[in-house]
C-alpha cells in the first residue's frame, strides 16, 4: 500500500470525497448496493421509530441532545424505555453512516454521476433535518403534530433514497416514455391518492391511542374512528387505481416493467389492507401497528417504484467525430 505523502493527506482533508473518488472505483453493483442500503436504513428508522412510540417509550430520554441534563446516554435508572429510546437515537448515526457510504460510491463511480451524488447529498440533509425536528418532538413532550410531521419528513427520505436506488440502475441519457399521456394521468392521481393515504394516517396516529408516552400526552382532538374510517377509505380508492392501472397497461400491451410493479404494489397494498383492517377490529394492538407501519413504507415505495417504470434512460452515448467533421481536420492539417 502506497505511503500518504503531506501533499496527498492535505488533498483529503480538503477535498476528501474527490481524493478517494481518485484513488477507488468502485464496481456499478457496488453503488447500486450502497444506494439500497440507505433505503433499507430509511424504513427501519420508520419501524424503529414506531417501536419507540408504541413501547410508550418516546419521552423514555426526556430531553436533547443528551439523554438527560446530566448524562450524554442513557443511565440503568430509566430502564427499558430509556434503552428503547436512546437505542433509536443511535440508529440515526448508522442511517448517517448509510447515507454516507451511498454518497462516497457514488462520487467514486466512473464516470462521475453528479445527479447520483446530489441525491445522496439530499438524503444526508434531509436526516440532518429531521434529527432536529426529532429533537423538537421531545422537547415540545411529543406534540402529535410534530409528531406527524417527523413521520412526513421520514417519508421524504425514502422518497429520495428510492429515486437513487432506481437511478443507480439506469444510464444518464434523456429518459424515454414506455406509456402513453393517459396512462400518465393514471399514474399521478394514484400517487396523488397515496400522499393523502400517508397524511391522513398521520392524523389517525396523531389522534389514537398509542401516545408514545406512559404519561398524559396530547393528542390531535378529533375522533380517531371516524378519520380511520376516511383513512380506510383512500386505501380503497388506491387499490381501485392501482387495479385499473393494472387492467389499463394490460389493455395497452405496455412493457414488463410497469406492469410488474402495478402487480408488486398491488399484492403489497392487499397485505397492508389486511394488516389494517385487523388491527382496527383488535383495537389497535402494538405488533400490528408496527407491521401497518412497515407496511406504509412498502406502499409508498411500491408507488414511487410505478411512477418511475414509466420511462427508461439508456445510457448516454458519446459525441463521436463524423467522417465530415474527421475529413475537414485531416484537410486543415
Amino acid at each position: 500500500m502506497p505511503k500518504l505523502t503531506p501533499t496527498d493527506a492535505a488533498a483529503a482533508l480538503r477535498n476528501p470525497l474527490s481524493f478517494i473518488a481518485a484513488r477507488w472505483t468502485p464496481a456499478p453493483r457496488t453503488v447500486r448496493r450502497a444506494a439500497l442500503a440507505a433505503l433499507v436504513m430509511s424504513v427501519i428508522i420508520v419501524v424503529t421509530g414506531g417501536a419507540v412510540r408504541l413501547t410508550g417509550s418516546g419521552l423514555g430520554c426526556p430531553t436533547w441532545p443528551t439523554c438527560t441534563d446530566d448524562s450524554l446516554t442513557t443511565t440503568r435508572a430509566m430502564g427499558f424505555h430509556g434503552a428503547i429510546e436512546f437505542g433509536n437515537r443511535m440508529l440515526t448515526y448508522v442511517l448517517c453512516a448509510a447515507v454516507g457510504w451511498a454518497i462516497v460510491a457514488a462520487r467514486a463511480q466512473k464516470p462521475w454521476r453528479r445527479s447520483l451524488t446530489r441525491l445522496g447529498w439530499a438524503q444526508f440533509w434531509v436526516v440532518m433535518g429531521n434529527a432536529v425536528l426529532g429533537g423538537i418532538v421531545v422537547l415540545v413532550g411529543l406534540n402529535p403534530y410534530t409528531v406527524a410531521a417527523h413521520f412526513l419528513l421520514t417519508t421524504a427520505l425514502i422518497t429520495v433514497a428510492t429515486v437513487m436506488w432506481q437511478r443507480t440502475r439506469e444510464g444518464d441519457g434523456a429518459p424515454r416514455l414506455l406509456a402513453g399521456k393517459a396512462v400518465q394521468q393514471l399514474v399521478w392521481f394514484l400517487v396523488a391518492a397515496s400522499v393523502l393515504l400517508i397524511a391522513v394516517g398521520t392524523v389517525v396516529t396523531g389522534a389514537g391511542p398509542h401516545a408514545g408516552d406512559s404519561t398524559e400526552v396530547k393528542r390531535i382532538p378529533i375522533d380517531w374512528e371516524t378519520v380511520a374510517k376516511l383513512h380506510a377509505v383512500l386505501a380503497w380508492i388506491v387499490v381501485t387505481l392501482t387495479f385499473a392501472l393494472w387492467f389499463v397497461l394490460k389493455a395497452v400491451d405496455a412493457p414488463k416493467g410497469p406492469l410488474d410493479r402495478t402487480r408488486d404494489l398491488f399484492l403489497i397494498l392487499l397485505a397492508q389492507g389486511v394488516i389494517g383492517y385487523v388491527q382496527y377490529f383488535t383495537h389497535l394492538p402494538e405488533v400490528l401497528v408496527g407491521l401497518h407501519m412497515l407496511g406504509s413504507c412498502l406502499v409508498w415505495i411500491g408507488v414511487l417504484r410505478v411512477l418511475l417504470a414509466l420511462r427508461e434512460r439508456p445510457e448516454a452515448v458519446p459525441e463521436v467525430p463524423g467522417p465530415t467533421t474527421g475529413a475537414a481536420v485531416a484537410t486543415s492539417a
